[in-house]
């Protein structure tokens, strides 16, 4: 299963760079931004549980598919670029083995332990 998920972040993030690449934005903008979502590492500063939560709703899947529907729905060009750089950020985590995090630390991650 491990590697199911690995594979569905490899292609997540290959179908952002694609479609990223369809829009009109410049590419230093995906290479400035693109590990910009890990500042939601900062939870981790009050507690294990507040790292966890934080860091968690900014690695799902969960708003990046709302905010790329809003997108749409507003012919928003600049919040579907950075929609599309947030969820090539996700899928590169994903493959590279970093998953959701648990209430336990950092480390511990629904694909493996860091």
């Amino acid at each position: 299963m491990k590697v199911w998920l690995h594979m569905e972040g490899a292609v997540v993030l290959a179908a952002s760079i694609y479609f990223y690449g369809q829009t009109t934005a410049p590419w230093w903008l995906f290479f400035l931004l693109l590990l910009s979502p890990d500042i939601t590492m900062l939870g981790y500063a009050f507690n294990d549980k507040a790292g966890a939560f934080v860091y968690n709703v900014g690695h799902s899947y969960v708003l990046p598919v709302v905010t790329l529907i809003f997108s749409f729905y507003l012919n928003g060009d600049l919040i579907l670029s950075l929609t599309l750089i947030w969820m090539a950020h996700i899928g590169m985590d994903r493959t590279a083995g970093y998953g959701l995090k648990s209430t336990k630390g950092f480390k511990e991650t629904h694909l493996q332990k860091i």
